[in-house]
């Protein structure tokens, strides 16, 4: 239960050879939130939703869903004002819940970024092989191709994550500008095409389904439903699958100018306008088709053709292989940086936390997530656990929501550049919107995750516990050479 001190959050202790150069500034973060939250998800999920759980309320999931996330990403913002470190959740429970709880985080937040950039690449290769075929182009053996493109993508991106931050933030801002030219595209050329009479009165009569009940939610009700309120609220508990990374942006805090006013602020920010996004959206989904005409495999791009705009179809697919590719580029980011910091404290082999000194990143456990995701996306079925990224995300958002109240008791003196309003109102509406959209995931999500983090509890009484920097004499600091600037 031994816990960080506060003032050793970013790691400085253990000296230069440990720290990570400043490279982004607040239009840079909320960059970095569009470019992992808004990937190939805002064309098709709407749609998917709409057509199989909420009907036209599936504008009121994406509010809901919304809201619950800003609840999450203001506890975020004071816990990264106070300790802008890279480890992000892992950091602010290491300080406030202890080394345990700490290495628990970690472990799930390692479950989400990994299994994420996994998921995304395989979707990536997907969509790209699907994008190219719209063109006119075939292509002879669709599954090898696509395991190609797969480990194309891996190698690319985290070679330009290993190259440097700098580098990296290049290529995103390149990318994130071509994608929301092609959403606002969708948008503005989806509006034309809006009948209210599609939309109607949000509400569809619920119904039961006859399939069994497989979320925790379905089993306490004793059946599965969709429509109606239920619809709706269940819908919003997929819908947060697209909003979460905004946590990824705190990763970034110990790189960012100003971290305790910028880093709260570029979160808040891209949260914010992504919602917006989403909702003009989804607004243009149900207007355009009725909800019971949606393709639920392509709903937007069939909206169009039914439309008679066909040419929108190609930029769909281009926004959609552009938003892709931002996605896994911010996810290994924000991967690297929960595992640096995670060495750095010793609690895995602490040679991952060396810093490349001409490229001022940790290349080393860098390489090393990017052969991981490469072996997940080749080799396991990854597109069938989207939910273990849910869950892993979820679980990091009960800690932080408990840790700003926690925090306000125990440490009420340390400085802070953004408080939540309304504590505790607020950190305790967050835990509770939190906890209604764990219970929409599957038991057997819950089962693996239980499985999972056994384990990573087991790694940790084996190797953490006894490597810990807090567990044995500090080494000896090398002599200060400054943070690092570009």
């Amino acid at each position: 239960m031994r816990r960080l001190p506060p003032s050793e959050a970013r790691g400085l202790r253990t000296g230069a050879r440990h720290s990570l150069a400043e490279v982004y500034r607040p239009a840079d973060l909320v960059v970095l939130g569009f470019g992992v939250m808004i990937g190939a998800g805002i064309f098709s999920i709407a749609g998917r939703q709409a057509a199989t759980t909420a009907g036209p309320g599936v504008i009121l999931s994406f509010m809901i869903a919304g809201i619950a996330c800003l609840l999450a990403c203001l506890c975020y913002a004071e816990l990264a004002s106070t300790m802008p470190a890279s480890g992000s959740a892992y950091t602010f429970t290491y300080v406030i819940f202890g080394e345990v709880w700490a290495w628990i985080i970690g472990w799930a937040l390692i479950l989400e970024l990994q299994f994420a950039a996994a998921v995304v690449a395989r979707a990536w290769a997907a969509i790209t092989v699907g994008a190219v075929t719209a063109f006119g182009v075939r292509v002879p053996n669709p599954e090898l191709v696509g395991d190609v493109l797969v480990l194309v993508i891996l190698l690319t991106l985290t070679g330009i994550v290993a190259l440097g931050a700098r580098v990296g933030l290049r290529a995103l801002w390149i990318m994130v500008s071509a994608k929301l030219v092609a959403v606002g595209a969708v948008i503005v050329v989806g509006l034309t095409q809006v009948d209210v009479a599609n939309i109607g009165e949000f509400y569809v009569p619920p119904r039961s389904l006859p399939t069994p009940p497989a979320t925790v939610l379905e089993i306490v009700v004793g059946e599965s439903q969709a429509f109606g309120w239920f619809g709706i609220f269940a819908a919003a508990s997929a819908i947060a699958f697209a909003y979460i990374g905004f946590d990824v942006v705190a990763t970034a805090a110990e790189e960012t100018v100003n971290a305790s006013e910028a880093v709260p602020r570029g979160m808040i920010r891209s949260l914010v306008l992504t919602t917006v996004i989403y909702l003009a959206v989804a607004l243009v989904m149900v207007g355009m088709v009725s909800y019971t005409r949606i393709s639920v495999e392509a709903p937007l791009s069939s909206a169009f053709r039914t439309a008679g705009v066909d040419w929108m179809v190609h930029v769909i697919d281009v926004g959609a292989v552009l938003g892709l590719t931002t996605v896994i580029l911010v996810l290994i980011v924000g991967q690297t940086r929960v595992l640096f910091s995670m060495a750095r404290d010793g609690l895995i082999p602490r040679g991952l936390a060396s810093v490349s000194r001409r490229y001022h990143t940790p290349t080393r456990v860098t390489l090393l997530i990017g052969f991981v995701a490469i072996l997940l996306a080749e080799f396991v079925p990854v597109l069938t656990m989207q939910e273990f990224v849910v869950i892993g995300a979820l679980f990091a958002f009960l800690f932080v929501s408990a840790g700003v109240i926690v925090m306000r008791r125990r440490m009420p003196g340390l400085e802070r550049g953004f408080r939540v309003p309304l504590s505790p109102v607020l950190p305790a509406l967050s835990l509770v919107a939190t906890l209604w959209l764990m219970v929409n995931l599957r038991v057997q999500t819950w089962a693996w995750f239980v499985l999972w983090m056994a384990f990573g509890l087991l790694v940790y009484l084996v190797y953490g516990r006894r490597h810990s920097v807090l567990a044995r004499p500090r080494d000896p600091v090398e002599p200060s050479r400054g943070r690092h600037r570009r």
